[in-house]
């Protein structure tokens, strides 16, 4: 069953390439979704796939690229809603979906 992560990573998560490495693991990983910086210096991440792969891509997110220093993940989870096809880097002034 399909299910969707919505992440909010804090730290120091902009400007160490954050959001391509998101990016990367999720596609590794088979996930749709998106990612993108906030105005508050975090980073937004919307995710869907199998579970056991959210929960690894979850583990990934509070780990980073070299360069990052993740200090905080928020978790929350729902229903897939199959809307995204692939992922994407969504810019910061994207208000989600």
């Amino acid at each position: 069953m399909t299910q969707r992560l919505i992440a909010t990573v804090r730290g120091r998560v902009q400007g160490v390439g954050f959001r391509w490495f998101v990016m990367r693991e999720a596609e590794r990983l088979g996930l749709s979704g998106w990612v993108a910086n906030a105005a508050d210096g975090s980073v937004r991440v919307v995710a869907e796939g199998e579970r056991a792969d959210l929960d690894v891509f979850a583990e990934r997110l509070s780990v980073g690229p070299a360069g990052a220093r993740v200090l905080d993940v928020s978790l929350g989870w729902s229903a897939a809603t199959g809307a995204e096809a692939g992922f994407s880097v969504r810019s910061g002034a994207h208000s989600g979906d």
